[in-house]
This record gives C-alpha cells, sequence and structure tokens, in this order.
C-alpha cells in the first residue's frame, strides 16, 4: 500500500454490493420456521372457505386448543403473546375465554381472511409471510457478508485470529494496555477480528454500508477517534476494512479518517494483497 494513498481514487473502488445469492431470502429458515407449526397450520386450515366461521373456530379450539399456536404468524408475529389494548392473548397455551379469542380473531380480521378471501393452503400462506418476515434479516445478513468476505481473506494470509473479542478479554490474553481504548475499561468495545503476529497484535472492525445516512458519519468518527488513541499503544494496531455505495454521501467524514488511520482498507485493498503485506512485513 502506497504510502501516498489518493482518497478519491481510493474511494472511486468501493463496490456498490457485495450481496450474495442467499442475501435476499433464507429459505432454509422460512421452511424451518413453517414447518415448526405444521400441525397447528393444518388444523387451522379446516376453517378455510367455512359458512360459519366462528362456530366452527369454537369447535375446532375446544378439540384442539393446541391450535392456538399457529394463530400469531397468521398476522405475521412471531410471539407466544400478543398484546391488544388492555387485554394479553397467549397462544401457548389459553389464558382467555372462548369467546375473547372469538373477539380477537373477528377484530383483527382472522375470521374474515379465513372465510371470505381465497386461501387455496394456509401452510402456503404461512409460508409466505415467513418469507416477508425474513426480509428484515435482510441488514444483518449485509453485515455478515462482509465479516466472512474478511475472513476468507484472512484464512488466505495464513495468520493467526480470534473472531468477536472484547477488549479486556484482548488485554488478558495479549497483555495489551487498551486504556486509552477503552476510555480506562469503562467502554464494552469488541474487535470482529484480532490478529496475532510475532511483533504486533491487530484488532480489526469491518463492515459494509450500501446506502447512506447519519450512522455512516457517526461511524466514521468513532473510528477516527480510536486510530488516534491506538497510536499510543504499544504493540498494538487498529484496523478498519469498510467498503459500500452508501460512503459517498458521507466522504467527508471518512476523508477525515482516512486522512490519520493508515490502515483504513476497502475489498479492493484485500483483493490486492494487503493483508499479508500489513501481518507478515
Amino acid at each position: 500500500m502506497p504510502a501516498n494513498r489518493n482518497f478519491e481514487a481510493w474511494l472511486a473502488t468501493f463496490r456498490a454490493s457485495i450481496n450474495g445469492y442467499d442475501y435476499y431470502t433464507d429459505f432454509a429458515k422460512v421452511y424451518a420456521n413453517a414447518e415448526r407449526l405444521r400441525v397447528e397450520i393444518h388444523i387451522l386450515n379446516s376453517l378455510v372457505g367455512s359458512k360459519n366461521i366462528e362456530a366452527d373456530f369454537e369447535n375446532l379450539l375446544t378439540r384442539y386448543p393446541e391450535c392456538l399456536k399457529a394463530i400469531p404468524i397468521l398476522l405475521a408475529v412471531r410471539a407466544e403473546e400478543i398484546f391488544c389494548r388492555d387485554t394479553n392473548y397467549r397462544f401457548d397455551a389459553p389464558n382467555q375465554s372462548v369467546e375473547q379469542y372469538k373477539y380477537f380473531m373477528r377484530q383483527t380480521g382472522l375470521f374474515d381472511l379465513l372465510a371470505n378471501h381465497v386461501i387455496g393452503n394456509l401452510y402456503d400462506y404461512v409460508t409466505g409471510v415467513e418469507v416477508g418476515l425474513d426480509s428484515n434479516g435482510r441488514k444483518n445478513r449485509g453485515g455478515h457478508q462482509m465479516e466472512r468476505l474478511v475472513e476468507h481473506f484472512l484464512r488466505e494470509a495464513g495468520v493467526a485470529y480470534r473472531k468477536e473479542m472484547y477488549l479486556d478479554d484482548a488485554e488478558k490474553t495479549f497483555g495489551l494496555d487498551l486504556s486509552a481504548i477503552s476510555a480506562a475499561g469503562t467502554s464494552t468495545k469488541r474487535f470482529d477480528f484480532v490478529v496475532e503476529t510475532s511483533s504486533k497484535i491487530f484488532g480489526i472492525e469491518t463492515n459494509f454500508y450500501a446506502s447512506g445516512g447519519s450512522k455512516l458519519n457517526e461511524t466514521a468518527r468513532s473510528y477516527k477517534t480510536i486510530a488516534l488513541e491506538a497510536r499510543g499503544v504499544d504493540g498494538f494496531a487498529f484496523v478498519w476494512i469498510t467498503d459500500g455505495g452508501g460512503w459517498h454521501s458521507a466522504r467527508k467524514n471518512l476523508k477525515e479518517t482516512f486522512l490519520v488511520l493508515d490502515t483504513l482498507y476497502n475489498i479492493r485493498d484485500l483483493e490486492d494483497g494487503i493483508f499479508t503485506e500489513l501481518f507478515n512485513g
């Protein structure tokens, strides 16, 4: 890595996305969640198209109270209890009268859904609901994708590393004094990776931002502070690996960190072998 790096040229190599094919929906998780309630869902399925939905529901609940377990997911809720105004409905075991559960089904629109709106198969409906709920996990999957990518390059470089290590654990393990970074031991900061070499310990943070927002500015400022604090720690270096098109809207704050942190890298740097140079240099 050249000593006189050019920020604009470096920023121009940022990726718009690192999304893999499994980023959009975790179908294995979707199927597992639906399968977990398969029996209860099939019991409720008998209500689809009912001409006397409230009476049929009452009979069903009397004979098979366990079918309550499948009701929350019909409302796209993964929980065993739902609060409505001043009433707490439990669905793992009845805590309300049949009439109260009928009121819940009526008021939430579930009776109308089951009786009047064509649903060929309630299990298929729940699978679709699970797909929708799973989309909320994309943010976490995006962060994990970057961590997996960085870990791939760590392995390729052939270095010893530890994942998700807290500052105090790093101090105990490697005999470091990281009080300058941990605000005299009051911070519970955790590094995504910690690399041990014969001459130095490296604390690594990773992230990827496909879109902009205030969080990027906060992140850049926070890591700039850590970069400055880490300068006074013997035997330790802070490394930040980031990427993503979102940084174009927060370029000013990123540049400020870039100017004080020589070990700020992106995916292109990893592909160019920066880990081999950094850890074996």
